[in-house]
């Protein structure tokens, strides 16, 4: 707006000019028709510089990218912004380890009270909450990792898809992921970026053919971002028939025990290493 202004006014000083000149008439109009036209032009320029540039969510910074989020921020911040809260009081109190691997999600992090041990010889920070979707993790995307210092993300979400009325499609999952990606990229442009695909379970399992199509668009992201990887779990975690392993869960059939603890820390750090060493 103040280029417009300063622009207006430098014009409307020009024409004062060549209207008190003593020039012949036919010039000051040819003159007066070469200005109006430069000015227009350059003043089309600047408000085309002020308009976002169009195209795809792939294609937009964090900034910009932020507003599809509007629909999903009031109610995670009803839902869990004293969680969040909880988070960030750690931070202030707790010092991140220097090379640490930062894991976010859902309360499948929340849980693991073995991921220091589990995940030697690799520093781990661990700020997941119980609950955590997709689509408020991208709201809180920026309070989660800015904070942190970290040589790759780890991300884990699983309650999206739960075979509920209110689910959330794959191209919603797709887009809050990617947001959370290019919030990640931008705080840590070295640090790759890990997507833990959604673990089968005997509880979710009606709605396992909806959870593997988040999977697909989790994994087609990570093929097609650089320095993103997909992490692939589930075969590991059903038996040969196709059935959800419940000796690896516990009473509720939706968190991992012990031992699906150990398979899936071998399986991401299998991953960790062959990016990071």
């Amino acid at each position: 707006m103040k280029k417009n202004a300063y622009l207006k006014t430098v014009y409307l000083h020009v024409l004062k000019s060549i209207r008190s000149s003593l020039i012949p008439s036919c010039v000051a109009m040819l003159l007066y028709v070469c200005v109006t036209c430069f000015f227009f032009l350059h003043a089309v320029g600047l408000a085309a510089q002020s308009r976002p540039a169009q195209g795809s969510l792939r294609d937009m910074g964090p900034e910009i990218a932020a507003e599809f989020l509007v629909q999903y921020r009031e109610k995670a911040m009803k839902r869990w912004s004293q969680d969040i809260e909880t988070l960030e009081q750690r931070d202030v109190v707790q010092r991140d380890p220097e090379d640490a691997i930062l894991f976010i999600g859902s309360s499948s992090i929340r849980r693991w009270d073995t991921i220091k041990i589990d995940m030697r010889p690799y520093q781990v920070v661990q700020r997941g909450y119980g609950g955590a979707k997709y689509t408020d993790l991208a709201v809180f995307a920026k309070r989660l990792i800015h904070p942190h210092e970290y040589i790759a993300l780890v991300v884990f979400v699983a309650n999206d898809v739960q075979g509920k009325p209110e689910d959330h499609s794959p191209e919603q999952v797709e887009e809050c992921a990617r947001y959370i990606a290019g919030v990640s990229r931008k705080h840590r442009p070295e640090a790759p970026i890990f997507f833990i695909e959604i673990t089968p379970t005997r509880k979710r399992f009606s709605a396992w053919p909806f959870i593997r199509k988040v999977n697909t668009r989790l994994q087609k992201l990570s093929l097609s971002t650089p320095a993103t990887y997909f992490i692939p779990t589930a075969d590991h975690f059903l038996d040969p028939s196709g059935s959800p392993r419940d000796e690896l869960f516990v009473d509720d059939q939706l968190h991992l025990n012990s031992d699906g603890y150990k398979k899936w820390s071998i399986l991401i750090r299998r991953e960790l290493d062959e990016v990071l060493q």
